[in-house]
């Protein structure tokens, strides 16, 4: 293997294993300008970003986000229909709609972007034993339009 070759296997290793946007390694190693960027972008970052936020928000005793994008005519991967299934105290003498306010507001930058639908289930401790820790599925998608 040519020195050259090798160096730009460790440069090419090193750039896989960092956050460095490519172009900055093409602009700063000629060696590299071919070589296109292969990284796997961070799976499901809206999901992701909804869990940390929900998390951090509620300190819930039990946390469900489900992307049900897949059931609706929407490309696969997308991540635009969801139900979050929230079990916190801070839900104590609270009514349904408050907490739905109150989940929506955390959620509001992915609900003012990329999510399309939210479906929330919100209950405290008590409610969630009493439910025997299960949801209602989500009802089948009409296809928009009112069809």
């Amino acid at each position: 293997m040519s020195t050259l070759l090798k160096r730009s296997v460790k440069l090419y290793v090193n750039f896989r294993n960092s956050s460095t946007p490519l172009s900055v390694f093409r602009h700063s190693r000629p060696e590299l300008r071919n070589i296109r960027d292969t990284r796997v972008p961070m799976e499901n970052p809206v999901e992701t970003a909804m869990v940390k936020k929900l998390t951090d928000a509620f300190q819930p005793k039990y946390l469900e986000v489900i992307n049900e994008s897949s059931r609706h005519g929407v490309p696969k991967g997308s991540e635009t229909h969801f139900k979050v299934v929230v079990v916190s105290s801070q839900f104590e003498d609270v009514n349904l709609l408050q907490r739905h306010r109150m989940v929506n507001k955390v959620l509001d930058e992915e609900i003012n972007g990329p999510v399309h639908a939210l479906s929330i289930v919100a209950k405290t401790p008590n409610q969630w034993e009493e439910s025997d820790k299960t949801v209602e599925p989500s009802p089948n998608c009409k296809g928009g339009f009112g069809k």
